[in-house]
């Protein structure tokens, strides 16, 4: 199945703000999660404002180099029931198992 770069890049926001929200929340749990590049994974995260998606990072106490986690604090005009629904289809689409 072949997609649009514009549909691909909104699915993999989509596709990450999910995993966010479901406790894999790091840059490196999202590589190894899902095997994509580390740069590719920085930027969807910075991304997910063009969407209105509030994502924040949370950094761990006491810890002063960048440990710590994001958090989806505003899912803007997103409809995250639809994500769970059509994840599937998501998945797919953007060649992830």
């Amino acid at each position: 199945m072949t997609i649009s770069k514009t549909k691909s890049s909104y699915y993999r926001r989509l596709y990450v703000a999910h995993l966010i929200e479901t406790g894999i929340a790091s840059v490196p749990a999202l590589i190894e999660y899902t095997g994509m590049p580390r740069r590719t994974a920085q930027d969807t995260i910075k991304s997910l404002a063009e969407l209105d998606i509030e994502c924040v990072f949370q950094q761990t106490k006491g810890e002063r180099n960048h440990s710590g986690h994001y958090t989806i604090t505003n899912w803007g005009a997103i409809n995250k029931q639809w994500i769970k629904e059509n994840l599937t289809d998501i998945k797919s689409a953007l060649d992830y198992p």
